[in-house]
């Protein structure tokens, strides 16, 4: 009778030690290509035929293996927290790479090494792998440690920590907290004297200014529109970098002509002869920590709202040793009419 009562009692218990949320291949798919994921697809590859990372596709993992990896990675991938993704999600990208043929062979480095790269790059891109994310010169780390004047302590606690630290960080600079993409790291698999290296390489390249440009919506009147342009240094007031010499350029649709500007520091229209546009032009001596400064450019043009598609920030100091500090602005938001 107690044997029959002790079986009764740990069935349950084998049962809910064993539970795992069903997967939904579709959702999985979905989930592995949405700009909202931590990017596992940089390493992994865009169907997990694995890159920097390992394939994936067709491999007899269970969820539970998934979720260790995960979350307690056993290699050199760092860990992600559930608001990163959840055991739901977890299931759904089991049961979508579960479901997918095998790769014969894996795909090549998303972001290759390039010939003769220093100690701390061939570290970031072959060794830990940041540059499959932040790219051949980790410019968002670089723009971000710009933005404060970091130190080393803070690019530890960066990766060992970036769940935690990088939402304080936006917190500081007074940006939109957004989606975290980045796991922990594992001061194990990565020792503070591989950070050491990469750090030493960056702060050679220089630390760039967080420099934003925005265009605005244009107002159109006829053939005629205006559209505000906003830049700002959003960097921490009395720690961030300072921007010197910058040089604003607006990318003109052909046809487009200029009929006023506001702001000072206009330079006139310029050919640019790598994107065969016209451009017009600012030059702004310099732009400190929370300064911002605005301009306005009305264009006359036979296609009123597409007669700027853009353009870019650059600035001469700090000087960058791998070219110009450069920033794109991206194309103004479809414009209102005025009458």
């Amino acid at each position: 009778m107690s044997t029959l009562i002790a079986i009764l009692l740990l069935l349950p218990l084998a049962q809910g030690g064993n539970s795992a949320p069903a997967g939904d291949a579709q959702a999985g798919q979905v989930w592995w290509a949405a700009a909202s994921s931590p990017l596992c697809i940089q390493c992994h590859g865009a169907k997990g035929e694995g890159a920097f990372g390992p394939d994936l596709a067709g491999r007899s993992l269970s969820v539970e293996q998934y979720k260790q990896a995960i979350r307690k990675p056993w290699g050199l991938m760092p860990a992600f927290v559930e608001h990163q993704i959840s055991d739901q999600d977890i299931a759904n990208i089991q049961a979508y790479f579960t479901g997918l043929p095998k790769v014969a062979q894996r795909a090549a480095y998303r972001i290759p090494l390039p010939a003769n790269a220093p100690l701390g790059q061939q570290l970031a891109l072959d060794g830990v792998g940041c540059g499959q994310c932040h790219g051949a010169t980790l410019n968002g780390p670089r723009t971000n440690a710009g933005a404060i004047g970091a130190d080393f302590s803070w690019f530890q606690r960066m990766v060992y920590e970036h769940t935690t630290v990088m939402p304080q960080h936006r917190t500081l600079l007074a940006a939109n907290a957004g989606f975290i993409r980045m796991g922990n790291y594992s001061r194990t698999r990565v020792p503070e004297s591989v950070l050491r290296d990469v750090w030493a390489w960056i702060n050679d390249l220089g630390f760039r200014v967080p420099i934003a440009g925005q265009l605005s919506a244009g107002a159109t009147t006829g053939n005629s529109t205006t559209y505000t342009l906003t830049v700002t240094n959003n960097g921490l007031a009395g720690k961030g970098l300072t921007a010197e010499g910058l040089t604003i350029a607006l990318r003109l649709a052909p046809g487009a002509t200029v009929a006023s500007t506001t702001g000072t520091g206009y330079q006139g229209v310029r050919a640019d002869p790598q994107a065969k546009v016209d451009t017009a032009v600012w030059q702004v001596p310099r732009l400190a920590p929370k300064d911002k400064q605005a301009f306005t450019i009305t264009l006359s043009s036979s296609a009123p709202g597409k007669d700027v598609t853009g353009g870019t920030v650059q600035f001469a100091k700090p000087a960058l040793k791998d070219g110009p500090g450069e920033v794109n602005i991206a194309a103004p938001p479809p414009p209102t009419q005025t009458r």
